[in-house]
C-alpha cells in the first residue's frame, strides 16, 4: 500500500515514515509543505496521503488544504489528518462529499500505533477513522441545536462509537455486549433519527456523521 505524507516536524515526520514501513506500507513521499505534497500528489498515484498542517510557506492550513483540492479532484482519493487540535471546518470539509476513505485523527493518537494503523488502513481502505474528540464536539453541538430523536444513553454511546467508524463487532467488543445488541441499538438509532437503514458499515457511519454535522 503506497502512502504520501505531509508533515512540517521533521522528527515526526520521520518517526510516521518508519512506523509506516515497519508495517509494510509503501512510503510514496514524505514532504514538508503544502506546495511539496500538491506536487507528489500530481505526480504519484498513492492509496492515500496522510496530512497535516505545514508551518511554511503560506498559511498555516495549507497542507490540508492541498490534501482536501487533491480530494475535489479525484473524489474518493483517501485522505487522512492529523492534526493538533480539533477543528470542525476540516471535519465538515471531509465529510461534505459522502464518498467515506475520510479521516480526522488528534497527534496523540500516533503514540497508539496499532490504532493509528488501523485508522491508516480502514481510511485507505474506503472507510472512515474519526477521532473521538472531533465526534464528541458533533455530538455535543448537535445535542445544543436540536434533541437527539430521544436516544437513550445506550444508544447514544453506541452512535459514538459507530460515527467513529467502528463496525458492530468493534462496538460489542469495546462495549462488552452482544453484536445482536448492538444490531437492535443500531437499528433503533436509525429509526429515531429518520435514517435510511443500511447493512454497508461505511454509508451508515457517514449517515450518522452527516446528521450530526447537519444544521
Amino acid at each position: 500500500m503506497r502512502v504520501v505524507l505531509a508533515e512540517d516536524l521533521f522528527l515526526l515526520r520521520d518517526g510516521l515514515v518508519r512506523m509506516l514501513e515497519a508495517y509494510d506500507f509503501e512510503i510514496a513521499a514524505a514532504v514538508e509543505t503544502g506546495p511539496e505534497l500538491t506536487r507528489a500528489l500530481a505526480e504519484l498515484k498513492a492509496d492515500g496521503p496522510r496530512v497535516d498542517r505545514p508551518q511554511a510557506p503560506g498559511p498555516p492550513d495549507v497542507g490540508v488544504e492541498c490534501a482536501l483540492a487533491a480530494r475535489r479532484a479525484r473524489p474518493g482519493l483517501p485522505v487522512l489528518v492529523l492534526s493538533q487540535h480539533v477543528e470542525q471546518l476540516y471535519a465538515r470539509e471531509l465529510l461534505a462529499d459522502g464518498n467515506g476513505a475520510i479521516g480526522y485523527l488528534l497527534k496523540d493518537r500516533v503514540f497508539d500505533a496499532d490504532q493509528f494503523i488501523d485508522a491508516v488502513r480502514r481510511v485507505a481502505a474506503g472507510g472512515t477513522a474519526m477521532d473521538p474528540q472531533v465526534i464528541s464536539q458533533l455530538l455535543s453541538r448537535r445535542s445544543q441545536d436540536k434533541p437527539m430523536g430521544g436516544l437513550t444513553p445506550r444508544e447514544r454511546e453506541v452512535m459514538e462509537q459507530m460515527a467513529q467508524g467502528r463496525s458492530n463487532a468493534a462496538i460489542a467488543s469495546h462495549m462488552v455486549i452482544t453484536e445482536r445488541a448492538v444490531a437492535k441499538h443500531t437499528s433503533n438509532i436509525f429509526g429515531k433519527l429518520g435514517l435510511p437503514p443500511s447493512d454497508d458499515d461505511n454509508r451508515r457511519v457517514l449517515a450518522v456523521l452527516a446528521y450530526l454535522d447537519r444544521g
